[in-house]
């Protein structure tokens, strides 16, 4: 027997069929969602142009009253609760809710990459953009005035629970909806929580009512929260994110319950 025959008869060149370590898989398909997410020029627009103009526009001109300091020292937490919401919450389920639509979810779910799995490489990509929007809107809110003040712990477990949240609300949406109706009711909803979270507008404008509802929304309790930390440099805000913990189980757990693949 020859040497080639003699390795193949130990089996040397065997092949090993089978699925890559998990952790490798998931990897892979987060940085393959992050791509994605940052070529998308309609997610760009949401994730960043927006944001960061209405950080610039509102600490330039005075249009909404933000009370006493810089409006910038107000709008800045504000914008960041926006920027997570439109990541994890508007871009996450227009893109879901046509990747589901197109079959990209079904042909994913019959992949070694468990269903468990293929979420949390989407919420790493989320994870990600959100670390170049906070870096970004950081800059420009610094160049604008802005003076943070608090411990950087609670922020960022306000901006985990946050992405949380709104990650799992998104992925809901885009799970039970059609991609036509995900991409209006998502863009409606970032509109409203726009106006009505208290990212720009004070949530003590609104009548007394209205604040009594308003304040449980997430938005509005990470950019209260991140306000606090940020603008006043209060200590941990618990009831904050006790709301923000609420919806991000609420949220998680009706999308993997609720979530069709096609």
């Amino acid at each position: 027997m020859t040497a080639t025959g003699a390795g193949l008869a130990s089996g040397t060149f065997t092949p090993r069929p089978g699925a890559a370590p998990l952790s490798r898989m998931i990897r892979a398909q987060a940085a393959l969602e992050t791509r994605m997410l940052l070529r998308n020029g309609e997610q760009l627009l949401l994730t960043v142009v927006i944001p960061t103009l209405l950080l610039v526009l509102f600490s330039a001109v005075d249009i909404v009253d933000t009370g006493s300091g810089k409006p910038v020292d107000f709008l800045a937490p504000g914008v960041l609760a926006l920027a997570v919401m439109s990541t994890a919450f508007t871009g996450q389920a227009i893109a879901t809710g046509f990747e589901r639509r197109y079959g990209v979810l079904k042909r994913l779910a019959v992949s070694p990459l468990p269903r468990w799995a293929l979420m949390t490489a989407k919420t790493c990509a989320v994870l990600v953009t959100e670390v170049l929007q906070t870096v970004l809107l950081t800059v420009i809110a610094l160049a604008l005035g802005w003076s943070p003040q608090g411990s950087p712990v609670p922020v960022l477990l306000l901006l985990v629970l946050g992405t949380a949240a709104f990650s799992g609300l998104g992925l809901l949406m885009a799970g039970t909806l059609k991609a036509e109706a995900t991409l209006a009711a998502a863009n409606l909803v970032f509109l409203l929580l726009l106006v009505g979270g208290g990212v720009i507008v004070p949530l003590a404008k609104f009548p007394a009512a209205a604040q009594s509802v308003l304040q449980f929304l997430p938005v509005s309790a990470l950019s209260d929260g991140l306000r606090d930390v940020l603008q006043h440099g209060s200590g941990m805000p618990w009831s904050d994110l006790g709301i923000l913990a609420v919806w991000a189980v609420l949220g998680l757990g009706a999308a993997a319950k609720f979530f069709r693949w096609e």
